[in-house]
């Protein structure tokens, strides 16, 4: 898979598995560590998500500007990595008040902002080199895997650490338990008696008998658990900042000489205010539609318009427009797809059953799970096309012990096996890192038989599919009793909740299924995005523009507050179906605009 290719990507694989590990294992909790240890309601930890997920991207714009202004992309990339490290290690703090977590997510924002789009663009430049350009679009397919290598493991690292923490003060996981106990000391259960019985069965120590120390307790240690989880992140952040400062001298360096062009704060002295100006008009005029802090996000995306298409040349301004028109596209994928880590994680937590058969348990262990991959992968190897006698030893030996090892690990499930909402969000690397190779060799084939879309296309085709992934949950949730229904207003005008019913809760396949069509579509768009990103980016501007896609992503982030908005305010099928009708809407305009965006590829 990696023949043909630099050794620099090597290098950019494993920094980037290993800050998207740690990355991911903050993510996969940050929602629920909001709600457990604050008591925030899901409108408004959705507003610090989305805040919060909009800084990590939009900020790879001002690290874009330094590392394009300065030519020093690796030792920015370097910097950034050491800055998320202090931010993680702020999480660790037990006891933190809601501001100065706040402080510590923005300053991981910070670092990311330097690190992530920096290390893109050093991807892009190795395929710069002609005898490599052909396989730029694998390249980044392979440099994808590698995030999502990271993201597979965290969420088990987060839910194994949070779970330990839990049992050694005698209790065990019920993921619905911190929102009651919120409840239960603001006076706002409906029903005493369910936090009772659910105190119950996850004490350890036998009857609870005091329902307020019980709920103080509980909502403390389930956070404390979370904290020791960002600390996974911290030490993760370590290992990716060592491997890459130690290997990075296989990443070419793009100093800065005498004489260069490159991008100064002082070129076309208008365009900065001209830019500022549009941004504060957009931000205003979106004020008027929701509120004004959507809008200033929206706004930094129009200032960087703005900016942008000033700057540029008249041979420059075709392959940068070209580029802000995928932008646009994909702020509405991401929109839907990081919807994982909110709506759809409050989904996993309030509308799945929380115990499973133990053919279902399978997939929510990491010991199963690594099973079950490799004895498929001894499989693969047994029967590979081009199979030496080793690796077909090699795969016997895989599908022999995986296959033993399945077995016995689904014989010790029982009857009824808790899982929770953490893991749901393992499916989508784990797609990704096994749908990868078969992608590959499908665009491989393809290309061969001169039968492969252009990236452009590829990118219209991910959003078709993203909108399938959305209609899958359309159908599940058909009659599941929404968020809003179960709001109950006494006499005194105190609105009470009342927790889901069994009733409305269903197998986790409806979820696993949309995650995994998800999966297609971003393998489809989101390297691709990437890999398109890098190609027709003017020289001056690739850090800028690795910036640009990943603001364009910071945008699709901040709206995610439509999910979490519109949660506790309308059917859960109608929510899914926003995102049904904006991805077909995107997929049609990128359609539209297919020319221009093909001959902008073909013209660098």
């Amino acid at each position: 898979m990696l023949k043909g290719h630099p050794k620099g990507l090597y290098v950019a694989f494993f920094a980037n598995m290993g800050e998207r590990f740690g990355f991911y294992t903050m993510m996969a909790i940050l929602v629920l560590f909001l709600q457990a240890k604050f008591g925030l309601a899901a409108e408004k930890a959705g507003d610090i998500y989305s805040w919060f997920y909009f800084a990590i991207y939009a900020l790879a714009l001002l690290g874009g500007i330094l590392a394009d202004a300065t030519r020093k992309y690796t030792s920015i990339i370097a910097m950034g990595q050491v800055i998320m490290f202090i931010g993680y290690a702020v999480l660790v703090i037990p006891g933190l008040s809601l501001p100065v977590t706040v402080v510590g997510l923005f300053t991981i924002a910070i670092g990311n902002g330097l690190f992530k789009g920096n290390l893109q663009a050093v991807v892009g430049q190795m395929y710069d080199d002609p005898k490599y350009d052909k396989v730029r679009d694998n390249a980044f397919l392979i440099f994808y895997m590698g995030i999502n290598v990271g993201a597979f493991f965290a969420p088990f690292a987060a839910m194994g650490i949070r779970n330990w923490w839990l049992k050694m003060n005698g209790f065990m996981h019920d993921g619905s338990l911190p929102a009651i106990c919120h409840q239960y000391k603001d006076g706002t259960l409906q029903d005493v008696g369910v936090l009772q019985e659910l105190a119950n069965a996850v004490s350890l120590n036998g009857p609870v008998g005091d329902l307020g120390a019980f709920a103080n307790s509980y909502i403390e240690t389930f956070s404390r658990g979370y904290n020791f989880a960002f600390g996974i992140a911290a030490i993760a952040m370590v290992i990716s900042l060592l491997a890459y400062l130690i290997f990075n001298k296989h990443l070419p360096k793009r100093e800065k000489v005498a004489g260069e062009k490159t991008i100064t704060l002082s070129e076309k002295p208008l365009a900065i205010p001209v830019a500022l100006v549009a941004g504060a008009i957009t931000a205003v005029l979106i004020s008027f539609v929701k509120d004004f802090k959507t809008g200033m996000a929206i706004g930094l995306f129009v200032s960087f318009v703005t900016w942008i298409v000033m700057i540029a040349s008249k041979k420059e301004k075709q392959r940068v427009v070209s580029l802000l028109l995928v932008f646009f596209v994909v702020i509405f994928f991401w929109m839907g797809f990081h919807q994982n880590g909110l709506t759809f994680t409050f989904f996993a937590r309030d509308y799945t059953v929380k115990k499973v058969d133990p053919f279902t348990f399978m997939f929510f262990t990491l010991e199963n799970i690594l099973s079950v991959i490799a004895f498929i992968a001894g499989i693969f190897m047994l029967i590979g096309k081009n199979a030496t006698k080793n690796s077909r030893i090699g795969g016997a030996i895989l599908t022999i012990l995986g296959g033993a090892a399945a077995v016995w690990f689904y014989s010790q499930g029982e009857a009824e096996n808790p899982i929770a909402p953490e893991v749901f969000q393992s499916f989508n690397p784990l797609f990704i890192v096994s749908l990868t190779f078969a992608v590959i060799a499908v665009f491989a084939w393809l290309k061969k038989k001169n039968m492969e879309p252009s990236t452009p296309r590829k990118i219209g085709i991910g959003m078709i599919i993203a909108a399938l992934g959305f209609v899958v949950m359309v159908v599940g949730s058909m009659n599941l009793i929404s968020p809003h229904e179960l709001q109950v207003v006494d006499e005194a005008g105190v609105v009470k909740y009342n927790p889901v019913p069994d009733s409305s809760r269903i197998m986790p396949y409806w979820l696993m299924s949309s995650y995994l069509i998800l999966t297609f579509a971003e393998l489809f768009l989101s390297p691709m995005g990437l890999s398109f990103v890098s190609k027709v980016a003017p020289t001056r501007f690739q850090g800028v523009m690795q910036g640009g896609w990943l603001l364009a992503t910071a945008v699709g982030n901040k709206l995610l507050f439509i999910g979490s908005f519109f949660w506790e305010k309308i059917a859960l099928w109608q929510l899914w179906s926003i995102f049904v009708v904006t991805c077909l809407l995107s997929a049609g305009f990128i359609f539209s605009i297919v020319k221009r965006l093909e001959k902008a590829t073909n013209d660098t």
